[in-house]
């Protein structure tokens, strides 16, 4: 069940020295065509053999007129390429072109050690003449099935002419395992899934039932939506002592473009209970289980591959957005520090930082990560405005508008930016300024009801009640849930002493958001000033609101979608 015949002749020995040595390493390293693994049966990625006297007679002839020369050119290059010295194993072989300029032997070889230099085209080119120079020459048609399979990426039309060059192989020499294999498995890339079965039906009956056919089979029958045969398929796969990690990954572009992520995650867990999953297919295990809301399940997988590498920040990073989403915000900032201690110049590990310290409250963790972030990586438009965001609640509110400004300059047709702006603006007493940001916001529907809101707080503290109602009423028309707004509105009603009003406004505020402050301390106001029995127990609430104010950042991150990751 051998790639090609074996030959008796005087170049037997050489065959056998060049076609049975170590596997070629580099290409066949980095393959992403499989091989079909058998007992007997496991080709080389690239076959660096000679054809049979019947295959190519005209270079048995020529090799008989010049006893041993190109034989132990070829040689001679096999050791080079085995030693890795690709560049002289070339210039041997090259240089033997002059007296053998279309000895498909040669040309076989040089297009193994092209391929492992990465020049798909002079590859493709020998294998081409090896071919041409010996019609029947198995080895060059399964290398250059190979190599069309392994560039598919460069070549468009790579995968249609490995299918052609398999066909032709199966022309004339129809029982060849790896070529009946290799066309199924292109027959499932190109998504003729019915032919690709047909093809595997042709495989002798034990080579159907390995690992790596039933593996196609798995993925042919999801294509074809045959949901009890492929899951049938995966379960014979996943039995199979023969099983590789390769078998699953090769199929998983299948499955998740006809959203098989059920059976991913089957085939996955099963590589990992059989501990033959790397760290990045238990990654993939991992994110499959953030993707389907198994965060505990994910966390424990993540921290698995934390374990086999400790120092992965991409790990470390996904560990913590796990953690964020099941609200351990402590556990994300533990990740995130590990994070930075391995690659403290990684902006975007201070940004999640940042990040996850706001909602924490923890002010001042969030300043200097964000502001590390902005200095690592300036022109980032959200690393600004979510420092310009920290930066509008601290002591000094003007520092926050270089960074929306940037902000504005990194991203122009963005009118969050000028609300933003215009908000920082307002926090600075720069009324005039802040009026001309948000009149600008306020013609936008995303930013209209916060500009608005931000109008009416300036009309408030300008002493324009009146207009200060027109404003309010307008974001909540925009956003009848918009809590802050309620709240100002209720405040402008304290300032007119409608108390009754004002009453109905902060307690609508605190009903959408409880923690208001802005509610919350006019509430306690309004109680102590009608002497309501109920002022005390709302002071005591307030107190426990102030212990929570870091909420300016907070409003301005709600504006924009900032996220970590």
């Amino acid at each position: 069940m051998g790639p090609g015949r074996l030959f008796p002749s005087r170049s037997a020995v050489l065959a056998r020295r060049v076609a049975g040595a170590a596997l070629l390493l580099g290409i066949a390293n980095h393959s992403g065509a499989p091989v079909l693994r058998s007992g007997g049966l496991r080709p080389p990625a690239f076959r660096p053999s000679l054809p049979t006297p019947e295959q190519a007679p005209s270079a048995a002839t020529a090799q008989d007129r010049v006893p041993g020369s190109l034989a132990e050119t070829l040689a001679h290059a096999q050791q080079l390429i085995e030693r890795r010295d690709l560049a002289a194993a070339r210039s041997e072989l090259t240089g033997a072109l002059g007296a053998y300029p279309r000895d498909p032997g040669l040309r076989n070889l040089l297009g193994v050690v092209e391929a492992q230099q990465g020049d798909y085209r002079k590859a493709e080119a020998d294998f081409k003449i090896a071919i041409a120079a010996g019609s029947r020459f198995t080895g060059a048609y399964l290398n250059l099935g190979r190599l069309y399979q392994e560039n598919a990426a460069k070549d468009p039309r790579a995968l249609k002419k490995g299918l052609e060059v398999y066909r032709r192989l199966l022309d004339f020499e129809p029982e060849n395992v790896e070529a009946t294999y290799q066309s199924a498995v292109l027959l499932g890339r190109l998504a003729s899934f019915q032919a690709s079965l047909d093809r595997l039906s042709r495989l002798p009956a034990e080579d159907q039932q390995r690992a790596q056919a039933l593996s196609v089979r798995c993925a042919d029958y999801a294509g074809l939506g045959e949901t009890a045969r492929a899951e049938g398929a995966a379960a014979r796969l996943l039995a199979r002592e023969d099983l590789a990690e390769a078998d699953v990954l090769s199929i998983l572009p299948v499955l998740e473009s006809h959203k098989r992520d059920d059976l991913e995650g089957r085939l996955l867990e099963g590589l990992a209970e059989r501990k033959l999953a790397s760290p990045a297919t238990l990654n993939r295990l991992g994110l499959h289980y953030e993707r389907r809301g198994r965060l505990d399940q994910a966390r424990q997988t993540l921290e698995r591959v934390a374990e086999l590498e400790p120092n992965s920040v991409a790990t470390l990073l996904e560990l913590a957005r796990v953690a964020n989403q099941q609200k351990d915000n402590k556990g994300a900032l533990g990740y995130l520090a590990h994070a930075r201690d391995i690659e403290p110049a990684n902006a975007s590990v201070h940004f999640f930082f940042g990040m996850v310290s706001v909602e924490e409250n923890l002010a001042q963790e969030a300043y200097t990560s964000l502001k590390k972030a902005v200095s690592l990586d300036p022109a980032n438009a959200y690393y600004n405005y979510a420092m310009g965001a920290v930066a509008v609640g601290r002591d000094d509110p003007r520092e926050a508008i270089p960074y929306f400004q940037k902000y504005c300059e990194l991203k122009p047709q963005d009118p969050r930016g000028r609300f933003a702006l215009g908000a920082a603006y307002f926090y600075s007493h720069d009324y005039e300024r802040a009026r001309q940001k948000l009149e600008a916001a306020a013609r936008a529907p995303e930013t209209a009801s916060g500009a608005h809101f931000f109008l009416g707080r300036i009309a408030n503290q300008e002493g324009d009640l009146a207009e200060a109602v027109r404003e309010l009423r307008l974001a909540l028309d925009g956003d009848p849930n918009y809590a802050d707004a309620h709240a100002e509105l209720g405040r402008v009603r304290l300032n007119r002493k409608e108390y009754s009003l004002a009453e109905k406004d902060l307690l609508r505020a605190l009903k959408i958001d409880p923690n208001n402050y802005t509610a919350n301390l006019n509430l306690m106001i309004l109680y102590q000033r009608t002497k309501d029995p109920r002022a005390e127990a709302q002071a005591g609430r307030f107190e426990e609101v102030k212990k929570r104010r870091a909420e300016r950042a907070k409003e301005f991150l709600r504006t924009i979608e900032v996220r970590p990751y």
